[in-house]
C-alpha cells in the first residue's frame, strides 16, 4: 500500500484536484479498488514505462533457465532441418559482435550454420574476431567483401554461403535467445509445410544488461504489415522461397527486410507466428532500434519504406498511394475507390432526438462522398420531434427511407430489417449516438470494403472526452458482468492523443482484427448476405463479435482503419446492461451462447497475443 501512496502523492502534486477523489475512493470503495485506480493512473500517464516495469517480472519468469536449456538439448526431433543464420557485419564493436556470435553458439538446437559476410570493414578487429570463431566451430562460415556493397549486397553474399533448408536473419549487434532455433524447429515438426515463421522480440540496452520494450505481436496480419514492418525479428524463411523472389534487392537498403517479407508473402500463405520472445534488438547508435538511429535515417530509410509499399501495391494489382502518418515508420496505404457505388447508411433509432439530430446533421453537412442513402429504422418513437425531424431530413436528402420496426427491440433483427430496404451495393451500419469528425469518413471505409479479401470494416470511435472507445475488438477479454471472457475493446478509455509510442501504433495503424464494432461498420451487401447477416439470437450484445467470427469462417478479413474517426456516446440509445432494453439476464444468456458456439476460439485471438492480458482492456502484460 505504501507504494500506492507514493504514486498517489506524485499524481496529486501534478493534479491537485484528484486528491479529493482519491481519498473518497480509499474511504468508501476500499483499498482494493484504490490500488486498481492508482494502477490505472500509472498506465494512463506513461504506458511504455508501465509496460517496461511489467516486463521485468515477465522476463524473470520466462527467460529460459539452465534446466530448461538442458531439457531442450536432450530432445531429438524427428525432423532436424539445418537453419542457416545470415549476419552481415560492418565495423561492428568487438563486444557487440562477440555477444552476437556467442548467442548463436549458445543455442539449444544444434543443426545450424552461421553465415557471416563482412562488408569491407575498415576495423581490422572485425575480421580477426570472425576468423577466430570460425576456427573454434566449423559451423561458422564467412566471406569478406573487398568493396562495401551495403546491407542488401552483404546479406546476399552471406546467403551465397548458406546450405540450410531455412534462413534466419540476425543483425550483427543483436542477440538470439538460447531457445530461438529450438522453438523454430519445434513448430516445424508440427507443421513441416511452413514457409515463413516469425517470433516476438524485445530490446536490449547498449550495455546488454536490461531487457525492455517487449513487442508481443499478432499472428499473420497482412494489412498491419502494409502499415508497418511489425514482423522484423526473429524471421525464418524457407531458402527455396528466398531464392525464388531473388533475395535482397539493391536500392532498398534501410527497408530491405520489409521488402523481402512483402515479396515472400505474395508467394505463400504458409506463414506462422511463435508467441514467444526469441530475439533481442540492441539499442545502440548502430541499431535501427535506437531513437538516435531513427532520427539519423529519417530522410533516407523512410523514403525507401514508401518505395517498398508502393512497389508492393503495384505487384498486388492495386491502385492508390502511400501516405506518411504522424509516426515515423507507420504508413497509410490508401486504395483508389472504384466508381461511386451507392452506400446505404442504416441507422436504428427510437426516441433519441438530441443525438439522432446531431448525427444526421453532421452526415448531411460534412460528408464528402456524394452517393449515399439514409435508411432510418425507427423502433416505435413517440416523440413528435422525431417525426418532424424525419420530414426535414427527407426534404434535405432525397435518398432517405424511414422504416418502421414494430416488434420488440433486437439489434440484429433491426439491422437485418434495414438491409432488406437498402438499394446500395455497400451497407454502413451506424448507431444514432455517433458523430462524424471528418468529411471523407465514407471513403476511408469504402476503399477497404471494396477489396475482394475484406469483409467488415470498422473505425476508430472516441468518447466525447477524446478517450478511445473502439480501436478493434479483442476476443476473450473479461470484465463487468462477464467473468468468462467474450470480447473487449483494447485501450478503452485511454486518451487518444496521448497514446504515441510502442503498442499505440496499433491504435493508429490499419490492421486486421477478429471483429469490429457494429456501431460503425461497412460491408458489401453481397458479403453481408453470404455471411447471413447478424444473428437475431444475439439480441443486445456480441452480435458484431459473432458476425466478425463468421466472416473469418468465410476466409474473409475484418479490418480496422483509424482514418475514419467518430465520436460515440456509447449505450445512450439502448442503455447499459441492466437498463431499459438491455436486460442483464438476456445479456448473460448471450454470453453463454457465445461460449457454446465459439468455445476455445474466444480464448485465442490470432490478432492479439497470449502474453497480453485478458483480465481487462489495457493491452498490458499477462503476469
Amino acid at each position: 500500500m505504501l507504494s500506492e501512496f507514493k504514486r498517489l502523492s506524485k499524481i496529486a502534486y501534478h493534479h491537485p484536484s484528484k486528491i479529493f477523489k482519491a481519498v473518497y475512493v480509499l474511504l468508501w470503495q476500499g483499498p482494493k479498488v484504490f490500488r486498481q485506480k492508482v494502477r490505472r493512473q500509472d498506465i494512463l500517464q506513461d504506458y511504455n514505462a508501465y509496460i517496461n516495469t511489467q516486463y521485468l517480472k515477465w522476463f524473470q519468469k520466462n527467460y529460459p533457465s539452465k534446466q530448461e536449456f538442458r531439457k531442450q538439448q536432450a530432445i531429438k526431433f524427428k525432423y532436424q532441418p539445418k537453419i542457416s543464420i545470415i549476419t552481415p557485419t560492418f565495423n561492428t564493436p568487438e563486444k557487440f559482435l562477440r555477444d552476437c556470435i556467442e548467442s548463436v553458439l549458445n543455442q539449444s538446437y544444434f543443426n545450424w550454420e552461421l553465415c557471416i559476410c563482412d562488408d569491407a570493414s575498415t576495423n581490422s578487429n572485425v575480421k580477426k574476431i570472425i576468423k577466430n570463431y570460425a576456427k573454434k566451430d566449423s559451423r561458422i562460415k564467412y566471406i569478406f567483401r573487398e568493396t562495401n556493397g551495403h546491407i542488401s549486397e552483404a546479406s546476399n553474399s552471406a546467403l551465397s554461403l548458406a546450405t540450410g533448408e531455412f534462413i534466419a536473419f540476425l543483425d550483427h549487434d543483436d542477440l538470439l535467445w538460447p531457445n530461438a532455433l529450438f522453438e523454430i524447429v519445434k513448430i516445424l515438426n508440427k507443421n513441416p509445410w511452413l514457409d515463413f515463421i516469425y517470433s516476438d522480440e524485445d530490446k536490449l540496452d547498449e550495455d546488454g544488461k536490461i531487457h525492455l520494450e517487449p513487442f508481443f505481436k499478432p499472428d499473420w496480419s497482412p494489412d498491419y504489415l502494409r502499415s508497418i514492418n511489425y514482423i522484423t525479428h526473429l524471421s525464418v524463411i524457407r531458402k527455396l522461397l528466398i531464392n525464388k523472389v531473388g533475395g535482397f534487392r539493391r536500392g532498398f537498403e534501410g527497408a530491405q527486410d520489409w521488402d523481402l517479407f512483402l515479396r515472400v508473402s505474395r508467394q505463400t500463405s504458409k506463414i506462422s507466428h511463435i508467441s514467444k520472445i526469441l530475439y533481442s534488438w540492441r539499442k545502440s547508435p548502430l541499431s535501427s532500434a535506437s531513437e538516435k538511429s531513427i532520427s539519423n535515417i529519417k530522410n533516407f530509410a523512410f523514403k525507401i519504406q514508401k518505395k517498398v509499399l508502393e512497389d508492393d501495391m503495384v505487384a498486388r494489382g492495386y491502385k492508390g498511394k502511400v501516405i506518411s502518418t504522424k509516426y515515423l515508420g507507420l504508413w497509410r496505404v490508401k486504395y483508389n475507390i472504384l466508381g461511386k457505388p451507392l452506400v446505404s447508411i442504416i441507422i436504428p433509432t427510437k426516441d433519441n432526438f438530441y443525438y439522432l439530430n446531431s448525427c444526421l446533421e453532421l452526415i448531411l453537412t460534412k460528408t464528402s462522398y456524394p452517393n449515399y442513402q439514409l435508411i432510418i429504422v425507427d423502433g416505435g418513437s413517440k416523440d413528435k420531434k422525431i417525426w418532424d425531424l424525419y420530414k426535414v431530413i427527407q426534404k434535405k436528402h432525397q435518398k432517405t427511407k424511414i422504416i418502421k420496426w414494430t416488434q420488440d427491440f433486437n439489434f440484429s433483427s433491426v439491422c437485418n430489417f434495414g438491409e432488406r430496404f437498402s438499394d446500395g451495393e455497400y451497407l454502413l451500419f451506424l448507431n444514432d449516438d455517433t458523430q462524424i469528425k471528418s468529411n471523407d469518413w465514407i471513403e476511408s471505409m469504402l476503399e477497404h470494403a471494396q477489396r475482394e479479401e475484406v469483409g467488415s470494416v470498422g473505425v476508430k470511435l472516441l468518447f466525447p472526452n477524446n478517450r478511445i472507445q473502439h480501436a478493434g475488438i479483442v476476443l476473450g477479454i473479461a470484465g463487468g458482468l462477464v467473468r468468462k471472457g467474450v470480447a473487449g475493446h483494447p485501450f478503452k478509455n485511454f486518451y487518444d492523443k496521448k497514446i504515441n509510442a510502442g503498442y499505440s501504433k496499433i491504435v493508429d495503424a490499419i490492421r486486421n482484427c477478429s471483429a469490429v464494432t457494429a456501431a460503425c461498420l461497412m460491408i458489401s451487401k453481397d458479403k453481408f448476405r453470404k455471411v447471413g447477416g447478424f444473428d437475431p439470437k444475439f439480441k443486445i450484445a456480441f452480435n458484431d463479435v459473432d458476425f466478425g467470427l463468421r466472416i473469418l469462417e468465410k476466409d474473409l478479413l475484418n479490418l480496422y482503419t483509424p482514418f475514419t474517426v467518430l465520436f460515440h456516446h456509447e449505450s445512450v440509445s439502448v442503455g447499459k446492461v441492466g437498463e431499459g432494453n438491455r436486460d442483464a439476464k438476456e445479456f448473460l444468456n448471450e454470453v453463454r451462447l457465445m461460449h457454446q458456439r465459439w468455445g476455445e476460439r474466444l480464448l485465442r485471438d490470432p490478432y492479439y497475443n497470449v502474453n497480453l492480458t485478458l483480465k481487462n482492456e489495457e493491452y498490458t502484460l499477462n503476469i
